[in-house]
Order: C-alpha cells, then sequence, then structure tokens
C-alpha cells in the first residue's frame, strides 16, 4: 500500500470516527464535558485558595482522619482537637474551615468544606 493511499484511508477512518457521537469521549476536541475527579465516599471535600482541593475522611472509634490527595492517601493522628499531623503533614480544621501544611512542598490556605451532595 503506497504511503498516499494509507494516509488518505487514515484520514477518512478519523473523520468517520469523530461524527460518531459514542467515540466524542476520546475525541480530544470535543464539545463533550470531561467527567468530574474521582470523589471518595464518606469524605469531606475542601477547596482552598489557587483551587487546590483534598479529602478528610474521619475515621469511625479512632482518633486519626485519611487526608486524601489526588495521588495518595495519608493517615493522620490526632494531636489535639481540630487538628491531626503525622509529623510531617499538619492539619487543622475548625468547623467549615481548613489548612493544610506538608513540609515546605505542599500548603493550603483558606480552605471551605464542600457540600458534596450538590
Amino acid at each position: 500500500m503506497s504511503p498516499l493511499l494509507r494516509t488518505s484511508s487514515l484520514t477518512l477512518l478519523l473523520i468517520a470516527l469523530s461524527a460518531c457521537s459514542s467515540v466524542d469521549k476520546y475525541n480530544p476536541f470535543s464539545e463533550e464535558k470531561v467527567p468530574e475527579a474521582y470523589k471518595p465516599a464518606n469524605a469531606t471535600e475542601y477547596l482552598c485558595e489557587g483551587n487546590k482541593r483534598f479529602f478528610v475522611r474521619t475515621l469511625a472509634k479512632e482518633d486519626a482522619v485519611w487526608l486524601i490527595y489526588p495521588d495518595r492517601e495519608v493517615r493522620l493522628e490526632k494531636i489535639e482537637d481540630g487538628r491531626y499531623s503525622n509529623s510531617v503533614a499538619f492539619l487543622k480544621i475548625n468547623g467549615n474551615e481548613a489548612s493544610l501544611k506538608e513540609g515546605s512542598a505542599i500548603e493550603y490556605n483558606n480552605c471551605k468544606a464542600i457540600d458534596l451532595k450538590k
């Protein structure tokens, strides 16, 4: 098969596929809305300055929480009312507001809990 025929065939195939609505999710130029990111069950989502987000899941019958980042989860132990840490990350929760600091790499300020039932 000649390179010109191969290119023409591929172009026609892509045009045909782009016309199908069922393949829109694979088309990077599609107007279809991208699905929202995963939201863990039984967790509170916090939205912070700079559109940064994290989740907190309180562990029942334990003085600890799971801090859920987009790429990992970290267990934090309660150090006092509303404060949790693992000696690297420090989370402070005060009602509907929170702040989070992990070393010098991560700092989330002015975080507000988001109602996930919306």
